[in-house]
């Protein structure tokens, strides 16, 4: 559904005591810049949707190129959903967004998160006349921050206390609004490894198979974007049926950009060799709990897994995108690198058997300095700017839902 300039009622317009059913509500903003942004919003509001003093709303800022299917999305979940121009004309107690863009339109103090593990790669160049400039970092905490001489967001919500330094690289101004909160997304991970088993039971993973986590990001140099076409198909011939099981985890943005049906039909052929595709909104934080092995780049999933854990291959790696120092860097010089002229069951036996221990401790230490405290800490600064009362029961740290593969091929 697509909202357009229609206004939608709610307890944050100018008739909100006409159809309210409660009193002195405080109205919260989800700003949903992409489907990617809407799943970190789904790590950190659920922390106060359920209080009753609090409505939750979102909206969906027309900035992004990879904004499609992000209304569709949020429709799907039930949530309720106001257009962007009725957005900026509004004012909320709060806003909560994992994107850039369109901020400084709106009427409310911002708490500003990343939505992946932290500011790890550089911004890619687009195409044109104009000369090249230097590439900011790809995160939240580097962009949009400042908008005719004032801070934007009242918080950002930083991962590790190492970030501050970048953060002071680029907008000292901005340094008194940091929050070291750590990675909501991957407490929640670490949070559902007692999960395992009816994870693989829900990807029909017995036992004896090993399972195997192929994973995408987006763009050229990604690990779809730099691998021959039919290397799932590959993968799934060359690794026995009884001993091994393939999920495939694609970024939202692939499946944004080119559509759903279109993605189903170019992987139809390895879906038919047995590989399992994860829809793009939820379901490959399961799989890598599950997981015995990974194949990925330098997307955030990959360095989750390995911070898991996860035997890591590097399908491709472009380390001139990878911002020096990051924790990304450091998944570089661990994971070895995929060798397509080889055999690749060998070399994920290789990997599987070297794997270091250490290593995915160093890049949990790398991804957030306040491990498991997330969700307490996101929750407390949320009550602070709203201006509420935190209730009395502590935040909790949610499993991740079970995972829902696609089980039918595409016609």
């Amino acid at each position: 559904m697509m909202y357009g300039d229609q206004n939608v009622q709610g307890p944050f317009t100018l008739d909100a005591a006409k159809g309210g059913t409660r009193r002195g509500l405080r109205t919260v903003l989800g700003v949903a810049h992409h489907v990617a942004g809407v799943t970190r919003l789904l790590d950190v509001l659920p922390l106060i949707e359920g209080d009753p003093r609090i409505h939750v709303a979102y909206t969906v800022p027309p900035n992004s190129i990879f904004t499609g299917g992000t209304d569709r999305f949020l429709d799907d979940l039930g949530a309720h959903v106001i257009p962007w121009k009725q957005a900026i004309l509004s004012r909320f107690d709060l806003a909560v967004t994992a994107g850039q863009g369109l901020l400084q339109q709106l009427h409310a103090p911002i708490m500003s998160l990343s939505h992946g593990a932290g500011p790890n790669v550089f911004a890619h160049r687009w195409d044109g006349p104009g000369l090249s400039a230097a590439l900011s970092v790809n995160s939240t905490v580097t962009q949009s921050l400042v908008c005719h001489g004032r801070v934007v967001p009242s918080a950002i919500m930083l991962g590790h206390e190492e970030h501050r330094a970048g953060l002071a690289q680029v907008c000292p101004d901005a340094l008194p609004a940091a929050v070291v909160a750590g990675d909501p997304c991957f407490d929640r991970i670490t949070a559902s490894i007692g999960q395992r088993t009816r994870y693989r039971q829900a990807l029909g993973v017995d036992p004896e198979h090993r399972l195997v986590v192929v994973t995408s990001t987006w763009g050229m140099t990604s690990t779809l974007g730099s691998l021959p076409a039919g290397f799932l198909t590959r993968l799934a011939a060359e690794l026995p049926r009884e001993a091994y099981r393939i999920v495939g985890v694609i970024h939202p943005n692939f499946w944004t950009w080119h559509g759903r049906r279109q993605v189903r039909s170019w992987h139809a052929e390895c879906e038919r060799a047995g590989v399992l595709l994860l829809p793009p909104e939820e379901g490959w934080r399961a799989a890598l709990v599950a997981a015995d092995a990974l194949i990925g780049d330098h997307g955030s999933v990959t360095c989750y897994g390995a911070a898991l854990g996860v035997p890591t291959l590097l399908a491709s790696f472009p380390a001139e995108r990878v911002v020096p120092g990051s924790v990304l860097e450091c998944l570089g010089g661990l994971a070895p690198r995929l060798g397509l002229d080889r055999d690749l069951a060998s070399q994920l036996d290789s990997a599987m058997r070297e794997w270091s221990p250490d290593g995915s401790e160093l890049l949990r230490g790398r991804l957030t300095s306040v491990p498991g405290q997330s969700a307490e800490i996101i929750r407390a600064e949320m009550y602070r700017l709203i201006g509420l009362a935190e209730p009395t029961l502590p935040a909790e740290t949610r499993v991740v839902p079970r995972p829902v593969p696609f089980r039918d091929v595409i016609a």
